[in-house]
């Protein structure tokens, strides 16, 4: 049953697996395992029957004898989203109609938490009612820090967004200033330094991305983004510094980058299976169109471990340019050599072989025409 369950339930709602737990709170109502209290007022039977809406849909018995199909999945869902619409809807009746009443908290609380599961569940419905919950909890000094912190952080996110026209560095600079104003509120927070680390990875101007880096490094920060900085001030010291690969393509041709001289060049690592590279794949096709025969060439360093993948992949998508392939996956020779260990990451070598660029994504064509007319 635990395999099954994840085919159909989102995260966070596993109790299920329990048959008898509540599917819709991580902490759930106090009374909806016990015995029903007697009810003597209005208020009371209320409850009961809050209670009553609190109790998730169960899956059908056969399921744990056969898997079910799509469209039984399917209909599933929509049974435990209207079971959860429901007991929303109970719960914001019964402590609007009995606020006084020793469960009216509770039920505020158990709103607020079946809310964001509604949110989850993609209710679009209920997003607008969460968010004014949120903010009516943090107006009132109910909400916790975790619920503080996240609605400040979704705050500045919205305003860097509002920059994408100016392009991704324009949209960092403002996600840096607001992270900035976020880590003076919040000083303890660890997530501010993922935060950093991510406009770091993503910053065009190697000084800044090095001084965050080393500010990271230097910080209260967990061991992961601390490891995250260091890599990444690795990876910044070889901006300026010759990058050498030589290897024989799948298709046989000869690479070496130290014989590529008055050439500008796009080293790409990436994979067939990795959805953002395969996304970048019309942009780079674009720019090798109209700058490769003005001197632009591009280098594929591949994950994949399939090679007849890779290659038929690359030629249906028409990648006219050489591709690396050694069948290792992560540990692709390379890519242990630059310490890559996320990708697509794109880098951009100048006319003398040397690593100038190493965010070559973010408006690569223009890059690239500069780097030629240098």
């Amino acid at each position: 049953m635990k395999n099954l369950v994840k085919t159909f339930l989102p995260w966070g709602f596993l109790a299920v697996a329990l048959m008898t737990s509540p599917v819709y709170a991580v902490n759930p109502p106090a009374a909806t395992n016990a015995v029903p209290a007697k009810a003597d007022s209005e208020g009371d039977k209320a409850w009961l029957e809050v209670e009553k809406a609190l109790k998730p849909p169960v899956p059908p018995a056969e399921w744990n004898q056969k898997q079910p199909s799509k469209e039984e999945i399917s209909a599933f869902n929509e049974k435990q989203k209207a079971g959860l619409i429901n007991a929303i809807d109970k719960l914001h009746a019964f402590y609007t109609k009995f606020p006084q009443h020793p469960k009216a908290e509770d039920a505020r609380k158990d709103e607020f938490q079946m809310l964001q599961y509604a949110k989850q569940m993609g209710i679009e419905s209920r997003s607008a009612e969460f968010e004014a919950r949120k903010q009516e909890r943090i107006k009132s000094g109910v909400a916790g820090e975790d619920e503080k912190f996240g609605a400040r952080m979704k705050e500045i996110q919205k305003e860097a967004m509002k920059k994408r026209s100016e392009g991704e560095a324009a949209v960092m600079g403002e996600l840096e200033k607001g992270v900035r104003q976020v880590q003076k509120e919040f000083p303890k927070r660890t997530e501010i330094y993922e935060m950093l680390l991510m406009i770091a990875n993503s910053s065009d101007d190697s000084k800044k991305a090095r001084e965050i880096a080393k500010e990271i490094s230097q910080s209260g920060a967990g061991d992961d983004i601390k490891q995250g900085a260091e890599e990444l001030l690795k990876k910044l010291e070889r901006v300026g510094k010759p990058v050498v690969i030589k290897f024989k393509a799948v298709d046989g041709r000869e690479v070496d980058t130290t014989k590529m001289t008055n050439k500008v060049v796009l080293i790409d690592f990436w994979a067939t299976w990795c959805g953002p590279c395969v996304a970048e794949i019309p942009h780079v096709k674009e720019a090798y169109a109209k700058f490769h025969s003005k001197g632009f060439e591009i280098i594929g360093l591949s994950f994949d471990q399939d090679k007849s993948k890779l290659e038929k992949f690359v030629a249906e998508k028409k990648m006219e340019w050489p591709q690396y392939f050694d069948g290792k996956g992560w540990q692709n020779e390379y890519g242990q050599q630059y310490g890559i260990n996320s990708i697509p990451v794109m880098w951009l070598l100048d006319k003398k072989g040397n690593l100038r660029d190493v965010n070559g994504r973010d408006d690569l064509a223009s890059k690239v025409e500069k780097m030629l007319a240098e």
